[in-house]
Order: C-alpha cells, then sequence, then structure tokens
C-alpha cells in the first residue's frame, strides 16, 4: 500500500538477493504468510540454497543456485521483489530509496547486500576479481584463451581455482610461506600438494603419527617477526624432504612463489618502457631465463620478479558491501568494514538488522566459534535473523542460535572431503595449546588442536567419518588427557568411547 509522498509501505524488508538475504526474506514469509515482504536486489536473479542436508548438529551441506526472482515469487507469495538497487538508506524516517526513483517504509530492515572482491588494483581491465565459485565458473570461460594466467591469494577460492585450471600457465603469488592458509596450516597444504603436481595415484604410505607442541619463548626455528596471530606453527620440521617451491613440470603447470605480493602492474607499453627483464615459466630449481614473448600485462612482485600474462585474478577476500547505506545514518562499523550486529544480528541503528558477508558479529563469541565470510554463515545468519525480526516485531524473546555454538564448515578442496571445527588453525589460543596429527599419505589428513585436555578444533582431510565424534568432543568439551595420543590411533575405534 502507497504511504505518503508515494511511498510503498510494507512490515519487513530484506536488501540483497544472495544467500543470507534470501534465507532472510524466505522465513519471514514463511513466519508471516499475511504480510508482504519486500526483498531489494540489484540483480535479475537470486541465490537459492538447494540440497540441504544436515550433516550432524552443526554441519551442513547445501548447493548454491541462481535461480531466476519469479521462482521465488512462485514459492512464497507473499515475496515482493523490488528489482533495484539502493540508492539511499534513512534509517531515522525507516525509509529506502531506491535506483530507480522509488521510495519504501519498512517497520523493520535487514541489510544482507554481501561483500565486494578485495581487488589488488581497481579498474583494471586485465584484473578480475573472483568471490565465490559462480564467479569462478565464469571465469573459466575467460580462460580458453589464455595461455598464462597469475593467481593473487591464498584462501579457499585461489585454492580450488589453481586446482581447477588445466592447459594454462599458472604463477601463483601467495602472501604466506604454504597454499590455503585461511583453512589449513603446513601440513595440510603438504598433504594436499602432490594434487596439484600428481597424474597417477600414489599408494598410500604408512600412517604417521606425530604431536607438535607450541612452546613459549624458545620457537625453535621460527623466523624473526613471525606473527602468531593466524593460528599456529607446525614446528620447523615438517616441510623436511619437501620442495614447496613448486619449480617442477606440473601437468597442472603451477608455480608458487611464496612470501610476496603484488609491488605492482604494468600494462604492455608501461612495461616496454621500464626496460626490465621478465621471466619465462620457470622449469627447473636454477634456470632463470628473460622472456621473449610480449604479454598484455605484467606483474610486479614484491621478490623482485616480474612475469607476463593474459590477465591477473585478484581472489584476496572480500569487503562489506557497506558504501550504499553509511551515508547520513550512524552505523557502528566493525574493524573489517562490516556492520556491527549483537547477538541478536541487530546494527547499532533501531529496526535495522544485517546478515552474511555485509555484517561483523561484535557479540562475546563461543569460544569455540567464530565468524568467517562463508555461504553456510550467511545461510545461518540470514535465518538467524529472520527468527530475531520476528521476535522483535511480535515482543517475544529468543536465544541464539545453536549454529553459533560451534564453527563448523564442510566444503572440497582438490577432490577431498574437507571438514573444519571449532578453532581449527588454533585461531586466538596464543601458545597454549598442542596439536596432533595423524596422516596418511594421498588418503587422509587428520589435526586435532588441543588445550588443556579439551578438544578445541580439527581439521580432517579424506574420508575420515571422525565429524560427529569430534564434533560432540568439541561441544561437551571433555576432558581427553587420559587417551594422550592414542586420540588418534587409527587401531582404537574413537567412536566406541563416546558415543
Amino acid at each position: 500500500m502507497a504511504g505518503p509522498g508515494g511511498a510503498v509501505r510494507g512490515r519487513f524488508a530484506v536488501v540483497g538477493g544472495g544467500i543470507a538475504g534470501v534465507t532472510c526474506a524466505e522465513k519471514l514469509a514463511a513466519e508471516f504468510p499475511s504480510e508482504d515482504i519486500f526483498l531489494v536486489t540489484a540483480s535479475p536473479v537470486i541465490k537459492a540454497v538447494t540440497n540441504f542436508k544436515q550433516v550432524s548438529k552443526t554441519l551442513e551441506e547445501f548447493d548454491v543456485e541462481e535461480q531466476p526472482s519469479s521462482l521465488l515469487e512462485k514459492r512464497y507469495p507473499n515475496i515482493r521483489v523490488i528489482q533495484s538497487g539502493v540508492k539511499q538508506l534513512k534509517s531515522d524516517e525507516h525509509k529506502i530509496y531506491t535506483e530507480d526513483g522509488k521510495e519504501y517504509i519498512y517497520e523493520k530492515l535487514c541489510l544482507c547486500a554481501g561483500a565486494k572482491p578485495k581487488l589488488i588494483v581497481e579498474g583494471n581491465p586485465y584484473v578480475l576479481g573472483i568471490r565465490d565459485t559462480d564467479s569462478a565458473q565464469a571465469f573459466q570461460k575467460n580462460l580458453a584463451q589464455a595461455e598464462r594466467i597469475v593467481v593473487v591469494g591464498n584462501g579457499g577460492i585461489a585454492l580450488e581455482l589453481v586446482y581447477e585450471i588445466q592447459g594454462c600457465e599458472v604463477i601463483w603469488a601467495i602472501k604466506d610461506k604454504a597454499i590455503g592458509n585461511t583453512f589449513f596450516d603446513a601440513g595440510a597444504a603438504e598433504f594436499l600438494l602432490p594434487k596439484l603436481t600428481a597424474e597417477s595415484q600414489e599408494t598410500p604410505i604408512e600412517c604417521k603419527r606425530t604431536k607438535y607442541t607450541v612452546e613459549g619463548s624458545e620457537e625453535k626455528g621460527r623466523p624473526p617477526g613471525a606473527s602468531d596471530k593466524l593460528g599456529s606453527a607446525l614446528g620447523p620440521d615438517w616441510h623436511e624432504g619437501l620442495h614447496l617451491k613448486g619449480t617442477k613440470e606440473f601437468s597442472h603447470k603451477v608455480h608458487i612463489e611464496i612470501l610476496c605480493e603484488v609491488k605492482k602492474i604494468h600494462l604492455q607499453q608501461e612495461f616496454i618502457q621500464l626496460q626490465q627483464i621478465s621471466l619465462t615459466f620457470p622449469k627447473g630449481e636454477k634456470n632463470v631465463e628473460a622472456d621473449e614473448v610480449l604479454w598484455p600485462v605484467y606483474v610486479e612482485l614484491t621478490n623482485g620478479k616480474i612475469y607476463g600474462c593474459n590477465f591477473i585474478v585478484s581472489a584476496t577476500g572480500v569487503v562489506p558491501n557497506v558504501e550504499p547505506f553509511l551515508d547520513g545514518n550512524n552505523f557502528a562499523v566493525g574493524e573489517d568494514g562490516g556492520l556491527k550486529v549483537d547477538k541478536h544480528m541487530h546494527t547499532s541503528l533501531p529496526d535495522v538488522f544485517a546478515a552474511g558477508d555485509i555484517c561483523t558479529a561484535a557479540w562475546e563469541p563461543s569460544p569455540v566459534w567464530h565468524q568467517m565470510r562463508l555461504w553456510t554463515q550467511a545461510r545461518q545468519m540470514g535465518w538467524y535473523a529472520a527468527k530475531c525480526m520476528a521476535a522483535e516485531a511480535l515482543g517475544e524473546s529468543i536465544d541464539m542460535d545453536f549454529s553459533f555454538e560451534l564453527f563448523a564448515h564442510i566444503t572440497k578442496f582438490f577432490n577431498y572431503k574437507v571438514v573444519v571445527l571449532g578453532k581449527y588453525n588454533a585461531q586466538g589460543l596464543g601458545s597454549e595449546h598442542e596439536l596432533m596429527l595423524r596422516c596418511t599419505k594421498g588418503h587422509e589428513y587428520i589435526k586435532v588442536v588441543m588445550q588443556n585436555g579439551r578438544m578445541m578444533g580439527a581439521v580432517l582431510i579424506g574420508e575420515t567419518d571422525l565429524e560427529e565424534t569430534f564434533e560432540n568432543l568439541i561441544l561437551n568439551q571433555m576432558d581427553l588427557s587420559a587417551y594422550g595420543e592414542d586420540l588418534l590411533n587409527p587401531d582404537i575405534d574413537i567412536e566406541d568411547y563416546f558415543d
């Protein structure tokens, strides 16, 4: 119905057609079947959760599908999709102005506008930003003509991308010592690396169990200035007998440049004027050859090397998409640029909630949960935000959702099933923890993070079938000191103890 000045009134409005926004709108539509739910989205397609499976108490699996918004309106006749970007939010007037010149008045609003790829440089036609597997698929099409690309970034997207790319040289620049540092430590990276280089299946080698402790001051072999913030070091010897250089002849043709970032990007003309030498794709340990080919674009790395390529993929994480909403509104914003939300997904402004990548969890989290901008959390937050909006609209109270008790994520890397639970990289645990590992090359990699005899986190790669047991052990914080290293002994059926 129209309000003053031609504004349309609705009880609930949601901004954003991604997983968080769509989940939020669907939940509101189900809770209030006789109310119109406005979903404002700039894109003609929305992202829907399909094939949802609850794998365990906290682990869930689902596919993400792009669908025309008309399908959503078919499923929920009371969702009204408004296809337009948001020009301005006037929170004191409870009003949204859309790009197409319309106004909407809401009682409760949820902002789910997601995040944008953090580009290493803005506005360069040779730099492609990638932030999820959709854009990764679109990117495959760009690849058809490419002979060499440079991939920058070391999270899940970069990892998947480098693995998927065939028939093209890939120079992969990472700022860390080992690949995949958002999800893995160096040990897991070592376990996965053969998949980048091998075609033939190796026979599993005997299972090796090791225990690493992180000592306080006498950190052996730690480089000076190594940061403690990002989880734990694996002890100085994990890379023995391992060439992490990636300079062998790969079927995948991947060359990894570690401990470096992009210093500058030169277009062809600028590069010619520089009169510098660019390098060919490395073939062996020592031979560094000058490249005769002229490339459209050149990447200069902080280690002094320059490589030419067809284009650069920037897979360096995301920035919350808060721009359209800040002007004239006094939002509390987190250090990572997101809108701060409390434990009821409430921003600092009355009647404005936020969920998904745009928000920053500002409540005191459970000791084994942390925020990560992942699809699973977008779905959980969108669903829970709708519950909170409903409770507030009806004057009811609501408990924190169970999904925020334990960080739990399930995914696939290099065709291995990967489950990460709790503080899987010892995030924020300081040096007071120890790691236990069990690794069978080519088959499975299991790491648990222990603190004072209690399990705080775990990484499970391969078909380990331990996720539910470990989930329970982390949730119930049982004292496991008595089991010592037998906790990971493959001959002991750990489920029998704890179910």
